[in-house]
């Protein structure tokens, strides 16, 4: 049993003394100011009604009746209208680290997601260029995510969706075939709707190198094939670079070679939520929360989107994920209610609700006070790896991750590049790096620490205590991260338990101090280094010795 736990057992004792029911289940909050202590209830106020009495007057009675002892608390005061604070006892508090200690790189795992199957989707560009910053910023949420499920017990797989079908890639096989022929001498004609960056001219290039029998592209489905395995390498290459790995790749063209759209679509139709209107054919979304009605299939017999997406579901639930969730630009906004409505009037027991979204907002890239609108060689866009290259992979994880997906995002790439205590990366990572140094110093293998033998009651300086309390908090901490599906949440934590860890460091020796007070140091020590680790490493980032 943990410290908080063995509080609230104690708490549950003592209401229970006075007259309370059984089943009752105290709440527990951090006080906002330390001063008031470590832990703070309503309990007595949330008693008043159903026994009969007043709150102060109560509280007096939950603390008369408290066994101390039991609940590791030192001290115990009432505020305000019926607060009750606790102050815990230091080597009961203290005494935690060695939970930390014995867990090391598993600090913070959880076993909630009892081994059940996740599906997290994320970046699925269309390859029809390099990666913007905006999938940079869908990549790092996917990914923390499908991390911090993990954490918590979920089989994750992560999956990247390829619309390798539709008017974008023949734009994309238009636009190569327009730069093979300006190379034979005609002159450039882009589509309407096509892509003009340099990548394009670097895969005609390509092109015209291997395929030496059709220069001018004339077998546009030769060049459409080529291209996209060109753009789909580009693309991996980009996610290596950002440290991104993929389970699955799914192509959506295998929906219709393999009769997925087909089949959906009959469905659909035998569901009874279907209708025509001028020669196209309806779903009644309405008929499950949507504000209109949506087009399945054109009047010209070509599907939309949305009947892809419903039969692209289908398969997700169908090869056992009960749970999916799709990281997706705010642009895709609109789709969720069609997406969902299509899966319930399926009546397949796909549960409501299916597939989970996180949407997020853009990024506007800024450089000396000035947006950066544009890349050297995608042209119209700030790529992911323009950001690698000027920042490194971390910052830009960081970065891209330190604010709510919904929140928009403004990347200082100057700040990104700072090495000074302005930048939140490099301020975390100098706080495990100074960690790590204190061990190096004292040529101590921080493996070695394990908690055994330490006097914990000297760990009573107030920054000890404020980092210990963060360290232990952590495994709640990245489970409501994970439940929420907020990376940034862990992203803030790392950043303000690095604050607590320079502060303390710069006021506190460990080596060199009488050998109770290094050795209790030491194991603080050690569990900030693993817990920061841990942090960093479910965001993707490093967590370097030396800085």
């Amino acid at each position: 049993m943990n410290g908080v736990e063995q509080l609230r057992a104690a708490l549950t004792r003592a209401a229970v003394a006075i007259g309370a029911s059984p089943d009752v289940q105290p709440g527990l909050e951090r006080p906002r100011d330390p001063a008031h202590g470590d832990w703070a209830t309503n309990l007595a106020m949330t008693l008043a009604k159903p026994l009969g009495r007043k709150p102060r007057e109560l509280a007096d009675a939950l603390i008369a009746a408290l066994d101390r002892h039991d609940a590791g608390v030192a001290e115990a005061t009432v505020a305000g209208p019926g607060f009750i604070n606790f102050r815990l006892d230091t080597a009961d508090l203290a005494g935690g680290l060695a939970r930390v200690l014995a867990a090391g790189t598993a600090w913070g795992h959880g076993t909630g997601g009892t081994g059940r199957a996740a599906n997290v989707e994320f970046v699925s560009a269309n390859p029809t260029g390099p990666l913007h910053v905006g999938h940079g910023r869908q990549a790092a949420l996917g990914d923390a995510i499908a991390a911090l499920l993990a954490s918590q017990g979920w089989k994750v797989t992560r999956e990247f969706y390829y619309n390798d079908a539709g008017a974008q890639i023949q734009n994309l096989a238009l636009s190569v075939q327009a730069r093979l022929r300006e190379r034979a001498g005609d002159p450039l004609a882009i589509p309407e709707g096509g892509y003009h960056g340099a990548y394009i001219k670097d895969i005609a290039e390509a092109y015209a190198g291997e395929a030496t029998d059709d220069p001018r592209g004339d077998d546009l489905e030769r060049v459409r094939t080529f291209a996209v395995r060109a753009l789909r390498n580009e693309q991996d290459l980009d996610l290596r670079a950002f440290g991104v790995r993929f389970d699955r790749y799914f192509l959506e063209s295998s929906l219709y070679t393999d009769g997925k759209v087909e089949e959906t679509i009959a469905a659909l139709q035998a569901s009874g939520h279907t209708f025509e209107d001028d020669g196209a054919l309806y779903l009644r979304t309405t008929d499950f929360g949507d504000d209109k009605d949506r087009v399945m299939r054109k009047r010209d017999g070509t599907m939309t989107y949305f009947l892809p997406d419903v039969a692209y579901h289908v398969t997700k639930f169908e090869r056992g994920f009960t749970r999916a969730i799709n990281v997706q630009g705010a642009d895709h906004h609109g789709t969720t209610a069609r997406v969902r409505a299509g899966l319930q009037a399926l009546g397949r027991g796909i549960p409501e609700g299916y597939p989970e979204y996180v949407l997020h907002q853009m990024v506007t890239v800024m450089r000396g006070g000035e947006e950066v609108k544009i890349s050297k060689r995608a042209g119209s866009y700030v790529t992911v790896r323009d950001l690698i290259d000027e920042v490194g992979r971390d910052a830009v994880r960081y970065f891209l991750l330190m604010r709510k997906g919904d929140s928009q995002l403004v990347f200082d790439v100057d700040l990104a590049r700072s090495q000074s205590e302005e930048n939140p990366v490099y301020y975390i990572q100098m706080a495990h790096a100074r960690l790590s140094g204190i061990f190096r110093v004292g040529e101590i293998d921080p493996t070695t620490i394990t908690g055994a033998a330490v006097d914990w009651s000297v760990l009573d300086q107030p920054e000890e205590r404020e980092l210990v309390k963060s360290l232990l908090d952590w495994p709640d901490f990245v489970a409501a991260a994970a439940d929420a599906l907020e990376p940034h949440r862990v992203a803030n934590w790392l950043l303000e338990t690095a604050r607590l860890v320079h502060t303390w460091y710069h006021k506190h020796h460990v080596l060199g101090e009488a050998e109770p007070v290094m050795r209790a140091r030491l194991a603080l020590a050690r569990a900030a280094q693993l817990t920061l680790a841990n942090g960093l490493g479910l965001l993707g980032i490093s967590a370097p010795e030396r800085m």
